[in-house]
């Protein structure tokens, strides 16, 4: 008997294959996209993945103005954040922080849906997200992928 069919594989930095991958979020809703994006990023979708390690691809997401809220989301959704200083806390609607930069509502809902340690740090950094259609990260030859077809 082979006793290391047994063995269980676990994957480190050196064996870890990642991939550049391109997503088209045109048309497609937030939170799902995100859910989505963030299984990409964590490597959840492989089969070697491993939790305490960065074995996820490196995504470029496109078209990040073309993003859909459902709902009344555009005017109910909030973003909070707090200056530091007493009194500092300030809100902004999805519109507002929208009409600010596009990128920043889908980097913040892929990033709440990452690990809230150092390894979601690091996962975060192979994210890319572009407002319109160009990116720059042709060097890398990314992977075009329909986010429909993933479960």
């Amino acid at each position: 008997m082979d006793t290391l069919s047994y063995k269980t594989v676990s994957a480190n930095k050196a064996t870890v294959n990642k991939e550049w991958v391109l997503v088209d979020a045109d048309g497609q809703t937030l939170g799902r996209l995100a859910s989505k994006v963030a299984k990409l990023l964590r490597g959840k979708h492989k089969p070697n993945f491993t939790p305490h390690v960065d074995c996820g691809d490196n995504v470029v997401v496109i078209n990040a103005e073309k993003i859909n809220l459902t709902g009344n989301k555009w005017n109910d959704k909030t973003y909070v954040r707090h200056t530091g200083y007493p009194g500092g806390q300030r809100t902004l609607t999805a519109t507002e922080l929208f009409e600010k930069d596009a990128t920043r509502v889908v980097e913040k809902s892929i990033k709440g849906m990452l690990p809230k340690n150092k390894l979601g740090s690091a996962i975060f950094r192979n994210l890319k997200v572009y407002a319109g259609a160009e990116h720059d990260q042709e060097a890398q030859k990314p992977k075009a992928i329909n986010l429909n077809d993933l479960k």
